[in-house]
């Protein structure tokens, strides 16, 4: 399966990226953070066509242009703003793409969505409430954020009542990476310091999308032999 191999290259340049930040070489950045979703796209390129593939393509490359906004911080806040915006806009084509995944179950189990979605939004609550009195003119953005981020795991956690099995769970498991990732970059930057922050961000992060990539390829299987 040829894009398989993407996602072999994909693990392998993960894990020596994630030594490097571990290592405390972080200004390795530029070099190697932006090839690491593209070789993500590549290997859901190269799956085959899918009704839901473009979508899926998209929210990679708003992933891949916040990765790449969010290495020139140090130049000024405005580039963490529209590295916000870029990875606000990943999530909510996530949501779109979650949405439009087949749904095996026509309904979900209803006490159990009510209670997951009384955890998110507690989640949202404290997560906003804690970071709240930090955030200075940031308020508004990274407020809509969270609960854009919140909205997205709702989805997926939605899917993994009604999708099929393992991609329901490997997609929700990939957003839940995902909100861990976003809130330790918040709790980081506005809150209080994290040792080893920048490792763990991109641990949670890299899994994150990785899980959910192969998360959607699993609920659209191909239906011939390579």
């Amino acid at each position: 399966m040829r894009n398989s191999y993407f996602f072999k290259i994909y693990i392998v340049f993960s894990i020596i990226y994630l030594i490097i930040l571990l290592s405390g070489l972080e200004h390795f950045d530029l070099f190697l953070k932006p090839i690491l979703i593209p070789i993500m796209g590549f290997g859901a390129y190269f799956y085959r066509k899918f009704p839901t593939q473009n979508t899926l393509l998209a929210g990679l490359t708003f992933s891949w242009i916040g990765d790449v906004i969010l290495l020139f911080t140090d130049l000024g806040e405005i580039y963490f703003i529209f590295g916000l915006v870029s990875f606000l806009i990943a999530h909510i084509i996530y949501c779109i793409l979650f949405n439009k995944q087949n749904k095996i179950r026509k309904k979900q189990n209803k006490t159990i969505f009510i209670i997951g979605s009384i955890l998110i939004a507690l989640y949202l609550i404290g997560m906003v409430s804690i970071l709240m009195p930090h955030l200075g003119n940031l308020e508004i953005p990274v407020s809509v954020y969270a609960s854009i981020i919140s909205i997205m795991l709702l989805f997926a956690f939605n899917g993994l009542l009604v999708w099929e099995k393992p991609g329901n769970f490997l997609i929700f498991l990939g957003a839940l990476f995902f909100v861990i990732s976003d809130s330790i970059l918040a709790v980081n930057k506005f809150y209080a310091p994290i040792p080893k922050s920048s490792f763990f961000i991109m641990l949670t992060y890299l899994l994150a999308q990785y899980l959910i990539v192969v998360g959607v390829l699993r609920l659209n299987p191909k239906k011939i032999k390579e």
